[in-house]
């Protein structure tokens, strides 16, 4: 694979998908690569396996069936999109990915199955893409959840003492691989933020 992966990871609130339609703006103008960039998120939008993760998010179901669903949607992900777009030498710039579920599902299945964090991450090691670099945006859960009411109606996920949790794993995540991980202090404006991930993309690629 010539192309290179970059992930966006954070809590809900954290600016991630704003930041990224902003780079997808300033893509059409200066683009970020020369070869092309794909803008990408999971769970996936309008996909099979995408519809059943939002449906399951908002039906309640069973956590461990859930979390089959996201793995289920991640593994079509990357033969229909993101593996490909790399062996093109593509730029992939996705807006959550599966550092999402060891963060979000080993919340969910802390009381379902034993060291839930570990056991979410083994399932996707034999078989995903690592990213090669991996923004971390960085917020308060308080903080969080004060814009999530903003924007509407609130999913089962956007609670302060379930973020908190969900915070604790992200940390958990960026500790284990200093070198991938780039913390953004989320709380900060957009425009300083853009910049110091435009430096750290330009560095990479």
């Amino acid at each position: 694979m010539t192309g290179k992966l970059i992930t966006f990871e954070g809590i809900d609130g954290s600016g991630k998908s704003t930041m990224l339609a902003r780079l997808q703006k300033r893509n059409e103008s200066e683009p970020l690569w020369d070869n092309g960039t794909v803008f990408t998120r999971e769970p996936t939008k309008e996909t099979l396996t995408g519809d059943a993760v939002y449906a399951a998010i908002e039906n309640n179901v069973d956590p461990l069936a859930e979390l089959f669903l996201f793995l289920a949607d991640h593994a079509a992900h990357l033969a229909e999109t993101i593996r490909l777009a790399l062996n093109a030498g593509k730029l992939v710039i996705s807006d959550r990915y599966s550092d999402s579920r060891s963060a979000y599902q080993g919340a969910t299945l802390n009381k379902t199955v034993p060291d839930a964090f570990n056991f979410v991450r083994r399932l996707h090691e034999p078989w995903t893409i690592k990213p090669d670099l991996t923004f971390y945006f960085e917020i308060r859960p308080e903080v969080s959840c004060e814009r999530c009411k903003d924007r509407g109606a609130q999913t089962k996920f956007e609670r302060v003492d379930f973020l908190k949790e969900v915070t604790t794993n992200f940390k958990k995540l960026a500790e284990d691989e200093p070198e991938r991980f780039v913390i953004i202090d989320a709380e900060k404006p957009q425009e300083e933020n853009e910049k110091i991930i435009l430096e750290k993309i330009r560095n990479l690629i």
